[in-house]
């Protein structure tokens, strides 16, 4: 089988692990422990700052994911994807966005009733997941999600591009025309 193109097939005899690293202090790099990581409620709170049903947390793995998170010392450097995991609180959503240059993925960890909303030239379309369902986001269609249950839903959130562009918001939206603070 051979490689996309974009991700090129590496043998183990082409593996070099970094200048001035061993395999084992390379891989340590590599790491990310729940101990090490906190909610970062701050990452969009320009939203929550304008509704509080904006409201969400997100813990960072690989990568600073698509908040606009700038940098963050403690994750995994991104190569080829981001991921982190989600707190939406119960009646809270994250509002339609648009990813022009990413695949969106999400997995619900826990939660019973987190509804999707995905919109694309005046067509609409929803879903319910619960836990351990996926779905998968291409790039290009605004998406949103509101949490529907009774409790907090967690989720891990895959981003395909390792330093995605900022999102956007559809220009009718109220977000749409806030100054988001640097992260």
């Amino acid at each position: 089988m051979t490689a996309h193109a974009q991700f090129p097939e590496i043998r183990p005899d082409k593996v070099e692990v970094p200048a001035g690293k061993t395999l084992s202090s390379w891989m340590e790099a590599r790491t990310a422990r729940f101990a090490t990581r906190t909610y970062d409620w701050d990452a969009l709170k320009f939203q929550a700052d304008y509704d509080p049903k904006y409201r969400r947390a997100q813990m960072r793995y690989v990568g600073t994911g698509g908040a606009g998170v700038s940098s963050d010392e403690n994750v995994i450097p991104a190569e080829h994807f981001t991921f982190s995991t989600m707190v939406l609180p119960a009646g809270c959503e994250g509002p339609l966005h648009l990813h022009t240059d990413a695949e969106e993925a999400f997995f619900i960890l826990k939660g019973q009733k987190i509804r999707f909303i995905i919109e694309h030239e005046g067509e609409r379309f929803e879903t319910v997941l619960g836990e351990r369902d996926m779905f998968s986001v291409p790039p290009g269609l605004y998406r949103g999600l509101v949490n529907e249950g009774p409790e907090e839903a967690l989720m891990c959130v895959l981003i395909g591009n390792p330093k995605p562009v900022t999102p956007t918001y559809p220009p009718d939206h109220p977000l749409a025309s806030l100054k988001r603070s640097k992260a």
